[in-house]
């Protein structure tokens, strides 16, 4: 008997499931099952094969552009090379130099780029609907079961770079290179004797070195969160201005859905991936600016 204080879950809320959506793989779905390393679940998830798509495809483009560019008698980038050749000085220009001092933009540069051109293509293949068409196939033609490889592939969501984990570790490399830069431009001591002012008092010293080493931690911390929360949030949106046409179909019948997806959400989404096609942008800017700022920190430790 229904408790009269819980009325029942209306169907449409019940089927509404945004967050599984933009999730990863949940744990007893993995791809690729991998037995645990020192308690830790190796198994392939869809954001990692969808890192190693997002890699696998800016290597074999880039090389074959680069390999085409270099082959011509004239060295004249035109088409995708010239592309290609703007983003580069952009960033070596624009980014690296600016922070890091013209000595330290060639040793520097090439993390930066690949940053930017890494998280770039990842956020852009994550705008694209791949795994629900993939999903849409494999229910009305393939058939697959519930334990098939196409069926666990379709749970969770393809946006890597909404997944915490991906921007973590990420922000994890930008961590390690500002200690690096710091030690190969003063020496591994002095980079951290450089962390308090040379003027302040030695007692007050002792009370700021662990705050500085706080807030060394705190930057890959922001640089975390902000990449995985607008990536996540841009497709929360989405996914919930979609889901009002299918709760309006639910409630009111068929007709109301379509008239409410066609003069509501499909308007609407086309708005915000709009928006969506500049974030994704700017977000690998971002990222890849606060890395060559924090970077250039450590290497000008007293500018």
């Amino acid at each position: 008997m229904q408790d009269p204080t819980h009325p029942p879950t209306p169907p449409a809320a019940e089927g509404l499931d945004i967050i599984g959506h933009v999730a990863n793989s949940p744990p007893d779905h993995p791809l690729i099952h991998l037995p645990p390393v020192f308690g830790i679940d190796l198994s392939v998830s869809k954001h990692v094969l969808m890192l190693w798509v997002v890699a696998t495809i800016l290597f074999v483009v880039i090389t074959a552009m680069v390999r085409r560019y270099i082959r011509q008698p004239r060295l004249v980038p035109t088409g995708p090379m010239n592309v290609l050749e703007i983003g580069v000085e952009f960033i070596r220009d624009s980014v690296a130099r600016p922070n890091l001092g013209a000595k330290w933009t060639p040793v520097w540069t090439p993390l930066l780029l690949s940053f930017f051109v890494f998280i770039l293509g990842a956020n852009l293949i994550g705008l694209f609907p791949i795994f629900d068409a993939i999903g849409l196939l494999n229910h009305y033609v393939l058939h697959g079961d519930e334990h098939s490889f196409l069926t666990r592939l379709v749970h969770g969501s393809a946006t890597a770079t909404g997944n915490p984990n991906v921007t973590a570790g990420l922000a994890l490399i930008t961590f390690f290179a500002i200690i690096v830069a710091g030690t190969r431009a003063h020496g591994f001591v002095q980079h951290w004797v450089n962390l308090v002012p040379p003027s302040l008092p030695k007692p007050w010293s002792f009370l700021l070195i662990p705050m500085e080493i706080v807030g060394m931690s705190v930057r890959p911390f922001a640089l975390m969160a902000r990449l995985a929360a607008n990536m996540t949030g841009g497709h929360i949106a989405l996914l919930a201005i979609t889901s009002i046409a299918f709760m309006a179909a639910e409630g009111l019948g068929a007709a109301a859905g379509v008239g409410v997806g066609l003069g509501f959400s499909v308007p609407l989404n086309v708005g915000i991936l709009g928006l969506e096609l500049i974030v994704v942008l700017v977000q690998a800017y971002v990222f890849t600016l606060l890395s060559a700022v924090f970077i250039g920190m450590a290497i000008h430790a007293h500018h």
